[in-house]
Order: structure tokens, then C-alpha cells, then sequence
């Protein structure tokens, strides 16, 4: 029985877009076992993947857990991370491995010259060339994400005037310039037809609050209310989701929702864009194109170094609107 073990430390979504990478490992590989290395505040998205024998987590240095995976004696590891802290664990357990093409200098040369030699390839094939020892294909099904029972929100939870049908709006996102101004947000859900359920965690509260305020009725603000696997619950259930780049974008591909995606100094040519290979017209990216200055990172700032923010500022929201229409018709 082949025993195998992956590694991502993070973040959410980078660990959600391993899940067709972990299936098709099962499903094609006789009688492999899978344990899975990441953070400790990713380690529940993963346990609650059958694919999963075991989850190891490690708070901050790979050397909280470097014996008990020794005792593993693994055949392989699969390195979906590629980091110094990676290559220290293959180090350490002196097994073969092989890590994922990470591109770090086509990404650098787009942003710092935004000369584009990324390949059109999405991150998720990518993971795919870690595990040729196997011999394992892309099943093209897309993301899987596990919700528990007890996390499942009922639609009966929620006001009368949803049950009908909503929008998810995901506010948040881990960097300043992912995320749309409260003023650009406030409009999108003013023009939309249905019902708006904000959805963020409790770093988002207050930016969710100005934006129910100014909506009035018809917005369901969930931010801090739910944790994740709830918050994921609605989006499962949501007519369409509207969101930044983050990980949420990809939870909502994992259940093939219709997703309009909002870019501001990240880029879908990263390959990180919404991963629906048997669903590609569920997803519309919306984005400011030819700024000169954008990307102006790989994952995002605290700020806009030129202190315009146009990639967001000058995002058409009529543009999302229209296409709202097309997806909730």
C-alpha cells in the first residue's frame, strides 16, 4: 500500500485547488494512503476531506512534526508548496519527492516588468506535474470542498425574502487592494435584483456595516456570524456569488456557482482564477485592463503604491451588473 504525503501550508484557497490533485490520487492509485502537512489553521478544511487518512499541522516551523512523520515512513511526498520549510521536510524524511513548477521568475517579470510569460495554464495542472511518479490524470471534476453536517445553514435560517433565490457577496479579502471600496461595493448591491447576503469573517465587520446601512431591507449581513464551513453552506445555496480574489472564490468553484470574479492589483493570469473546467461559463472576471501599473504584486498590499487604487476604483460596475442579469436569469 503506497503511502504518500502532500504538502501545502497555505492559505485556503491555495488548499482547496489540491483537492483534485488529493481525488484522483484516490481514486486512481490501488490502495494509497494520503496524509496531508499544513498549517494549524487549515488543518479542519482538510479533515473533513475522505480522501484524507491523516492531517499533520504545525504552527509555525516544520520541526513540530518532523518525528512524527518520520514514523511514517511515506513512499513519496508531493510538494504543493515548494518553500525553503518544504524542502527542509524532504531533507529531513529522505524519501523521493517532487515539488510543482512554481514560475517565481515569469510571475516576477509580470510584475515588476509586466512582461507575460505565464503559461495559460491554471495552478491546478500545475499540481498535477508533482505527481507524474503516479502516473495520475486530471479528471477535469473540478474542486471538491467538504462541508460537515452541523455547518449546514438551512435556508429556513435566513429572512422570508430570501428563500426565493440570493447574491453572495463576498466583502473581504486579505489584502487591502484585492478588496472593491465600501462606495463601489454599496452601488453593485444597490443595482442588483436579488437579495444581497454579505458574506466575510469578523475582520470584515465593519466595512460590512457601513454597507448595510446604506442598503437598507433587502442585504443579510453574515460577517462574523458564520464560520467558515457555514459561510460556505450559503454560498452553496446562493444563485450567484460575487467576489475578490480570495479564497471564498474558490469554495464557491468547488460547488460550480456562478461567479462573477473582481480583480484589482492581482491578475487572472497568475492562474488562480476561478478552477470550473466542466462549468467555464459559470465564471465572468471583471477587471480593469491595460492600467500600466498593474500587477503590482503577486498576492496583494496594504495599500496602492501610486495612491490612485484605479484597478479597483475604476472597476465598471455596470459592466458586473449586466452580467448579474445574464447569470441570475
Amino acid at each position: 500500500m503506497p503511502k504518500v504525503l502532500l504538502i501545502r501550508f497555505s492559505s485556503i484557497g491555495d488548499i482547496v485547488l489540491t483537492s483534485p490533485i488529493v481525488r484522483c490520487l484516490k481514486e486512481q492509485v490501488n490502495n494509497i494512503e494520503i496524509h496531508f502537512l499544513t498549517k494549524q489553521s487549515f488543518g479542519s478544511i482538510l479533515s473533513t476531506n475522505p480522501n484524507i487518512s491523516k492531517v499533520f499541522t504545525i504552527q509555525k516551523k516544520v520541526t513540530e512534526v518532523l518525528s512524527l512523520l518520520k514514523s511514517e515512513h511515506y513512499d513519496y511526498i508531493i510538494d504543493l508548496h515548494h518553500n525553503l520549510r518544504t524542502k527542509q521536510v524532504i531533507w529531513f524524511l529522505q524519501k523521493p519527492a517532487k515539488s510543482f513548477p512554481k514560475l517565481n521568475f515569469r510571475k516576477w517579470l509580470l510584475v515588476q516588468l509586466k512582461i507575460n510569460q505565464m503559461p495559460v495554464v491554471h495552478i491546478v495542472d500545475r499540481y498535477f506535474k508533482a505527481a507524474v511518479n503516479y502516473n495520475v490524470v486530471n479528471d477535469l471534476k473540478g474542486l471538491d470542498f467538504y462541508i460537515p453536517a452541523k455547518d449546514e445553514i438551512q435556508l429556513k435560517e435566513l429572512p422570508e425574502s430570501f428563500l426565493n433565490g440570493f447574491v453572495a457577496v463576498v466583502i473581504g479579502a486579505q489584502h487591502f487592494t484585492k478588496r472593491m471600496p465600501n462606495n463601489k461595493l454599496i452601488t453593485l448591491c444597490k443595482g442588483l435584483k436579488l437579495p444581497v447576503i454579505l458574506i466575510g469573517g469578523k475582520e470584515d465587520l465593519t466595512n460590512a456595516k457601513v454597507i448595510e446601512q446604506a442598503l437598507g431591507r433587502n442585504v443579510f449581513n453574515a460577517c462574523g456570524k458564520f464560520n467558515l464551513f457555514q459561510s460556505a453552506s450559503v454560498i452553496k445555496q446562493s444563485n450567484l456569488v460575487i467576489t475578490h480574489d480570495t479564497g471564498m472564490m474558490h469554495i464557491a468553484a468547488a460547488f460550480n456557482r456562478k461567479i462573477i470574479s473582481v480583480w484589482g492589483n492581482t491578475v487572472p493570469e497568475f492562474g488562480m482564477y476561478p478552477y470550473m473546467p466542466a462549468h467555464p461559463n459559470n465564471s465572468f472576471v471583471a477587471e480593469v485592463k491595460n492600467l500600466s501599473c498593474r500587477p503590482c504584486s503577486k498576492i496583494g498590499k496594504t495599500s496602492c503604491p501610486k495612491g490612485h487604487f484605479k484597478c479597483m476604483n475604476n472597476i465598471d460596475t455596470d459592466v458586473i451588473l449586466k452580467q448579474a442579469i445574464v447569470f441570475t436569469s
